[in-house]
């Protein structure tokens, strides 16, 4: 108690008035729960043996307020000791988000933690006032004016405290009115055909733009803008834009007020700079442009044209702008397109990431960018496509990085998302025919090599098949691919008499394709098949004339020739693209049966422009015909 008395008496002291210098023989700190002492001495400027004055006393002040972890500070002696007394500013222990439904509870705290408001972190009064202000303003850019926040604090142990903010976010605000004024040469509907703030309808709410959002509001802006620009007003100009809401909070009134200016020709189209380019390859772009309307979506087009044109030959960052020189008087425009295209750069390495299963060669021999060779654009692009047809793979990423310490080399790297190209399936059962058995497997991209497998069995009472086939895409280095398969298949129905005719067959098969460029190949398959038809007991007239005119046992040796163009995007779930495939079949004379079939198969994507749907079409057309001793092309 004596001691208590010492130091409240000290602590009056010093506020009112100052005290001798003395020698600090000890420094005593009171008062802390939270905060480590160590972290105290590091922060004051003073240590034991260091000389106390009035000075001193400021200095530590200062010292500990700025570390922002107390809410008050009180400085003594007693005797040679220096008593620092110590008034910790409480902890956040939770953080409690209640009411709010426009914007994610993740997106608020993020937006709290970078305002240092988060849980262990210090509870400061004055930053959470101006983040209930922020929150209050990030609500009115979304158009919900009559949003407010609350904040309740409640005591925890330990000089922690629990938050829990309560959001009232109140309507959105609608769009009533949008008026534009200043534009004489267009309408007000022609103008916000592209805006994506519209003025209520009875139909709004499926599409919800009829709510404000001031980045919808900015957006809607550059159209606008781009709109006069794309239509050679190269003095339009955006004077004033006005937000007004009405006094219930509800409605919103936008003004916008324009110049327009006067439409721009142009003239005269130059290219200067240090263009690696033959003249004649880029010209004929250059010269369309002459004594046409002026427009700023155009000369984008064709700076990215002469961007695409140099990445194509080696020049992988080279910068193209296209600069209008403006002559009010006349009314015309220069165009300048300054070109730089930078060092031609050339493709150190090309790497593979992602590929967990597929091997890293079956990715390297789809490539058409080679390593040592300047870094193409188009090659990039078209290795990437090959890719994706593949069909390995839900999703194909490539990127460009310099190699650090060089200005003339990239690594290209490629990476990549696999999805499952296998299937393996088995079956058992027991019915009225008795027990059955199956095993069947599927892969299109067997132990990662890139060859196609499928193998099956199955076998019941009263039927047993089997079949193998392999495909190897790349059986030379050249492309060249190759493929056997091998069946088998056995139905006896016996007393169960429930097919109209039977079938009894087995064959082998070898194919051969070519290709002739990345998109289309050529092919040759060659298969035997043996084929014992049982007619059963009642066939259909079709069956029984057939039969009775070339027999029921035949062995026949076909030989196909394939044609294939295949430009889809992807090799599953394509999005854009066609696939063609022409076949022309022909049992080579000599065999039981003599006739020929043409078929042609046809698909076709195109993306519909909205909700990520896909038009798609899958058609094929076919026919068949005898030829030689054959009368009657085979029914099956």
């Amino acid at each position: 108690m004596k001691k208590i008395a010492l130091y409240t008496l000290a602590f009056i002291s010093l506020s009112t008035s100052a005290f001798d210098e003395f020698l600090i023989t000890d420094i005593r700190i009171i008062g802390l729960q939270r905060v480590s002492i160590g972290s105290i001495f590091t922060a004051i400027p003073v240590s034991v043996g260091d000389k106390m004055s009035q000075a001193k006393v400021r200095e530590i002040s200062k010292a500990l307020f700025a570390t922002a972890q107390f809410n008050d500070i009180q400085i003594a002696k007693d005797g040679n000791a220096l008593i620092i007394s110590l008034l910790e500013r409480p902890s956040i222990s939770s953080i409690e988000l209640e009411g709010n439904k426009a914007l994610k509870s993740e997106d608020l705290l993020k937006g709290l933690e970078g305002a240092g408001i988060a849980e262990g972190q210090v509870y400061k009064r004055s930053t959470l006032n101006g983040m209930k202000s922020e929150l209050v303003r990030q609500y009115s850019s979304q158009g919900r004016y009559g949003a407010s926040v609350n904040i309740e604090t409640e005591d925890r142990p330990r000089n922690t405290l629990a938050l829990k903010i309560i959001i009232d976010e109140g309507k959105s605000a609608k769009i009533k009115k949008v008026n534009i004024i200043g534009n004489n040469l267009f309408t007000d509907e022609e103008l916000m055909t592209g805006f994506e703030l519209q003025e209520g309808k009875w139909y709004a709410f499926l599409s919800n733009k009829d709510k404000y959002s001031k980045e919808k509001l900015e957006g809607d802006i550059e159209n606008l803008e781009s709109f006069y620009l794309d239509r050679g007003y190269l003095k339009f100009s955006i004077e004033s834009s006005q937000v007004s809401v009405s006094k219930n909070k509800e409605d919103v009134f936008i003004t916008l007020s324009i110049s327009e200016g006067d439409q721009y020709k142009i003239d005269d189209v130059s290219v200067i700079g240090e263009m690696p380019l033959d003249e004649a390859i880029y010209n004929p772009i250059v010269e369309s442009q002459k004594n046409k309307i002026y427009s700023q979506a155009q000369i984008t087009q064709i700076e990215e044209y002469f961007v695409n044109l140099l990445g194509n030959e080696g020049y992988t960052f080279a910068e193209v702008s296209g600069n209008p020189e403006i002559d009010q008087e006349n009314k015309t425009v220069s165009l300048l397109f300054l070109v730089q295209p930078g060092n031609r750069t050339y493709a150190r390495k090309i790497l593979f990431a992602g590929n967990y299963l597929t091997n890293d060669e079956v990715l390297r021999r789809e490539m058409r960018q080679f390593e040592g060779a300047w870094a193409s654009d188009n090659l990039i692009e078209g290795s990437k496509v090959r890719l994706e047809r593949l069909g390995f793979f839900k999703e194909v990423n490539v990127e460009t990085i310099p190699v650090p310490g060089t200005e003339d080399q990239v690594d290209i790297e490629f990476t990549v998302e696999e999805e499952s190209t296998s299937s393996v399936g088995g079956s058992i059962g027991y019915s009225d025919f008795g027990m059955n058995i199956g095993l069947n497997l599927s892969d299109n991209n067997y132990l990662g090599s890139g060859n196609r497998f499928i193998f099956g069995i199955n076998k019941s009472i009263y039927q047993e098949s089997y079949n193998v086939s392999f495909f190897d895409p790349y059986f030379t280095m050249d492309g060249v691919s190759r493929g056997y398969s091998i069946y088998f298949r056995e139905t006896d129905y016996g007393e169960y008499n429930i097919a109209n005719y039977l079938t009894n067959s087995q064959g082998l098969g070898v194919q051969f394709g070519y290709p002739i460029s990345d998109t289309q190949r050529i092919g040759l398959n060659v298969n035997f098949d043996n084929t014992d038809i049982d007619s059963g007991s009642l066939p259909s007239r079709e069956i029984s004339d057939f039969l009775s005119s070339e027999g029921n046992v035949f062995d026949v040796l076909k030989a196909q020739a394939v044609w294939s163009r295949v430009t889809l995007n992807r090799g599953m779930f394509p999005t854009y693209g066609s696939s063609t495939d022409v076949m022309l079949q022909v049992t080579v004379p000599g065999s039981d049966l003599t006739y020929y079939k043409t078929n042609l198969r046809q698909k076709f994507y195109r993306p519909l422009g909205f909700s990520n749907l896909v038009f798609g079409f899958d058609g094929e057309l076919g026919y068949i015909g005898a030829y030689g001793d054959t009368e009657k092309t085979p029914f099956f």
